[in-house]
Formats: C-alpha cells, structure tokens, sequence
C-alpha cells in the first residue's frame, strides 16, 4: 500500500489543524532533524582517514595531486 498525493496533503492538512500554524513547523523541523539523525546512526562508522578525506575541500585535493 503506498500513499498517493492526496493522502499525503490530507494528512498534512489534519496535522495542520491539530497543531496549528505555530507548533506545525516546529513539528516538521523536529521530524527532519530525526530523520538525519537516524540516518546518521545508520551508516556505518567511519575511519579517522576517511572522515578527515570527507572534510577535505576538493580544491585542496586537486592541488595536491
């Protein structure tokens, strides 16, 4: 079963009318930042070498190439 674009916009309709127009982008910000998290948990834990490669700008790579 998968939701189609109209149930999506109805479930985000009731959630805006539960919550409000305040609380509704505190929600969604909430939702978000778990989501990243979750994701973060589930990659699988990277070396000291490699995360310092991830953080290396690719201008300072090529220069040292």
């Amino acid at each position: 079963m998968s939701l189609g674009p109209m149930e999506i916009i109805l479930i985000v309709a009731v959630i805006a009318l539960l919550f409000g127009g305040k609380k509704f982008p505190e929600l969604m910000k909430g939702i978000g930042q778990g989501l990243k998290e979750f994701k973060k948990a589930s990659q699988p834990d990277q070396t000291e070498e490699t995360k310092a490669q991830a953080e290396t700008p690719v201008a300072e790579l090529k220069e040292n190439q």
